[in-house]
Parts: C-alpha cells; structure tokens; sequence
C-alpha cells in the first residue's frame, strides 16, 4: 500500500489465495461503491495489472479500536 501527499491510500500489489504476488502496474480510478457479489461497501479501485483490468475494495472498519482500518478484498468470479 502507498499513499499520496494528501494522504489518500493505493494498493501496489494482489496477494492471490494461491500466495502468487501480482504487482498493480497501475491504478485507474478510485471512487466509493459497494461489491454487487459480495456486499462489502467502501471505496473501488480500478487497476491493471499486466494486460488485465479488474477491481479491488477497500471496506472501512466501522469498530473502533479494532487495530485495522478496514479490509482488502477482490470480488470473486
């Protein structure tokens, strides 16, 4: 993950659940949305990663002093 200067999050890479390591080459949007297949709400990144363009979410913890801003996740197919 890396920030810009007014603070705003990017993901740099997709750990898979195969433990493959996918780096993001590039980030094409972010806007808030909410996952039509898995329900989580927050904001949507649009990135490419190779020659393939998908979505990652970031859902905000809504607890406080859970030790975690929130969560990453890819929607599955």
């Amino acid at each position: 993950m890396a920030f810009d200067e007014s603070g705003r999050m990017f993901p740099r890479s997709v750990l898979w659940e195969d433990g493959q390591v996918y780096a993001i080459d590039r980030v094409l949007d972010m806007r808030p949305s909410f996952s039509q297949k898995s329900g989580g709400q927050g904001d949507m990144y649009t990135v490419m990663i190779g020659s393939h363009r998908g979505h990652l979410f970031f859902e905000r913890s809504t607890e406080s002093f859970t030790g975690s801003p929130g969560r990453w996740f890819v929607e599955s197919a």
